[in-house]
């Protein structure tokens, strides 16, 4: 049986966009190294100005970003100066080590017609000796992605290493993330080796040892269950897990093993130390109100 099932919750990232919220949950801080989550779209109708969707400069520390579109396009511009059009399939890894930030904005209405912007961003907290390293962003085209196909099952391996397969995307720690479209009646599994995995349903159905799970549940195994998944209709995942970093402390968009370094992260924001992107810096995402302190891992779960 699956050790925990996670609904997505709506959450607002920009004026008219908003995402389906999957990690982090109250009763699962991460799986793996994957500490963040979200699905946004896909988008059916494009705000009167898409200005409004787009999401300002803002900073990070302490992990890596990575986003993965199925639809549409997306600009992201960093403090490194970088800045590369995400087109779907591809690999947009940003690594924040010890500060960056970077802006998300949406420039082409013709990215937005009949329903085509859709996209998964994951947060991947560092090991604490890559938690201060310097920033970097890396993006990797479809083509260096391995894709395997068999009968009913398409996969495309986004990072790491799982059924064999391997990539050049430059990760700090022993994971698994794979884009999976299962046809109907078409059986997968999970990879073997890893401590943590999840299955998270973009869109369709599955069935697990007699029951049903839809769009938007994530459902999180244990290293000792070899779950069958079966496709009761098309059906598209997102598979991912790997081996725990141990607990982290995360505060708005700050990830640390140390609840002062992301106080000192607040300051730097405040004080103008973490740069804007050189080629995007009239606007920014201004800190939030601190009402709370940086929350302390749950207590491990306890599940009958």
């Amino acid at each position: 049986m699956p050790q925990l099932i996670i609904e997505a919750r709506k959450a607002s990232i920009a004026e008219t966009l908003e995402v389906r919220r999957i990690l982090p949950f109250r009763q699962r801080r991460m799986v793996g190294p994957f500490i963040f989550m979200d699905h946004a779209g896909p988008v059916k109708q494009a705000p009167a100005s898409l200005k409004a969707m787009d999401v300002l400069p803002h900073p990070h520390i302490g992990l890596s970003t990575v986003s993965y579109l199925f639809g549409g396009k997306v600009t992201h511009r960093d403090s490194l100066g970088v800045e590369q059009i995400i087109q779907p399939g591809e690999v947009n890894w940003m690594t924040a080590g010890r500060g960056i930030a970077h802006s998300e904005r949406f420039e082409d209405p013709a990215a937005l017609a009949g329903g085509e912007l859709e996209m998964i961003q994951t947060w991947v907290a560092l090991p604490e000796k890559d938690e201060e390293s310097d920033p970097a962003f890396d993006n990797y085209a479809a083509h260096q992605l391995p894709v395997f196909t068999d009968k009913g099952v398409w996969m495309r391996l986004i990072a790491g290493d799982a059924f064999g397969l391997r990539n050049d995307v430059k990760i700090k720690s022993p994971l698994f993330y794979l884009h999976v479209v299962l046809d109907k009646n078409a059986k997968f599994t999970l990879p073997a080796q890893y401590e943590e995995r999840a299955v998270y349903i973009v869109k369709g159905m599955l069935e697990i040892t007699g029951v049903r799970y839809t769009e938007g549940q994530m459902i999180v195994f244990d290293k000792s269950e070899m779950p069958v998944i079966l496709a009761k209709e098309k059906t598209t995942l997102m598979l991912l897990g790997g081996e725990p970093l141990g607990d982290r402390f995360i505060w708005w968009n700050f990830v640390s093993s140390r609840k002062e370094r992301i106080e000192q992260a607040k300051s730097d924001w405040k004080e103008g130390r973490i740069i804007l992107p050189p080629n995007d810096n009239k606007e920014f995402v201004p800190l939030p109100a601190d009402k709370s302190r940086p929350s302390d891992p749950p207590a491990p779960e306890v599940l009958s």
